[in-house]
């Protein structure tokens, strides 16, 4: 229940936000709206200091401290996916004949290689304990990633087409995302209650139709079209696949690893989060890039990046689907195997 409470926050925020944002907007100035949370993360970040307990013993030296970090994985790992993330979105803006476009990429891809072999050979204290990766683990990044790069692409191209091609003020277009707080709180209680009576491969698996479901209301949906034919829908829907991915692929994360890692297994699964919807709406823009005819035909550009979204959340479901039967069956190998062997007893 913790787990899905933690997830239901994010619907909230993201319309509280929204809203302060269009008014920062409207009533002062747009950059306003990144000043401020710039401030409020600062103060966050000085309570945090207060509020949450210290992980290492206060006898723990400096040096063993700064081992723990892994400051080389650290460097590597952040560099390469910014460096990578960076490329992607760029080239939907300046396109792929740009040289320093294909430059950043292969640099990027080179640090994730070296990020990859000092974890593996070389930290104490790897930030990806790579012995502990293993099929749940490929299953989780998988899924997560691919429905929350979908759920990205919902989100954005929802504004690019309200505000450009409907032509709404930006607190309307927040007002008509108002119903994800509520879809957002009653979905992490179902959730909640839902991992008491099913695996967490099952609420992934629904977590994954939802992000699908989600898309394809967007991406049908025509301009002129009333907000409570598919908008409305949607906007019930898509909450769902946030607030039952994300405690489910905690909880799978957790228990596939041993104990001194499961730290490691929530901060995953919160970085495949955020980075999946930044790559996502790379991937996105430059789809879009290539057929909105210079946009010329925005409504063809826009519907072209929720298909991608279909297609990103359709190959989590597929994804989900498959470690379910997969479990299943090797679940029964196991309890036959057990049966035979108190027989054999």
């Amino acid at each position: 229940m913790v787990f899905s409470i933690f997830g239901s926050v994010a619907p909230g925020g993201f319309a509280v936000g929204a809203a302060f944002s269009s008014l920062f907007a409207e009533l002062v100035w747009w950059p306003w709206a990144y000043w401020v949370m710039g401030i409020i993360c600062i103060a966050l970040t000085v309570l945090s200091n207060f509020t949450i307990p210290a992980a290492l013993d206060n006898g723990t030296s400096r040096e063993n401290c700064l081992e723990r970090l892994d400051l080389a994985g650290t460097f590597t790992g952040l560099t390469g996916l910014v460096l990578f993330n960076i490329a992607w979105n760029q080239a939907s803006v300046v396109g792929w004949q740009m040289a320093y476009t294909y430059v950043i990429l292969i640099i990027g891809i080179l640090f994730l290689i070296i990020f990859f072999v000092i974890e593996a050979r070389f930290s104490n204290y790897p930030l990806v304990p790579l012995r502990d990766i293993s099929a749940n683990t490929c299953f989780v990044f998988a899924c997560v990633g691919a429905g929350r790069a979908s759920f990205g692409i919902w989100v954005y191209y929802y504004w690019q087409f309200s505000q450009n091609l409907r032509s709404e003020l930006p607190l309307i277009v927040v007002a008509r995302q108002s119903p994800t707080v509520i879809s957002g709180a009653a979905a992490a209680i179902i959730t909640g209650r839902l991992l008491n009576i099913f695996p967490p491969s099952y609420i992934m698996f629904m977590a994954m139709v939802a992000f699908c479901v989600g898309c394809i209301l967007f991406a049908t949906m025509p301009v002129n079209q009333i907000y409570w034919a598919q908008t409305f829908v949607s906007m019930v829907v898509m909450p769902f696949g946030m607030d039952m991915s994300f405690p489910s692929s905690t909880v799978i994360l957790s228990n596939s690893m041993t104990r001194d890692h499961q730290g490691i297994a929530a901060s995953l699964v919160n970085t495949i989060v955020n980075y999946s919807v930044s790559l996502g709406l790379g991937f996105a823009g430059t789809v879009e890039s290539q057929i909105n005819k210079s946009g010329n035909d925005l409504l063809m550009g826009y519907r072209s990046a929720w298909y991608l979204g279909i297609g990103l959340s359709g190959m989590g479901v597929l994804v989900s689907l498959y470690y379910i039967v997969n479990s299943t069956r090797l679940e029964k190998v196991s309890r036959s195997r057990s049966k035979s062997e108190k027989q054999g007893v």
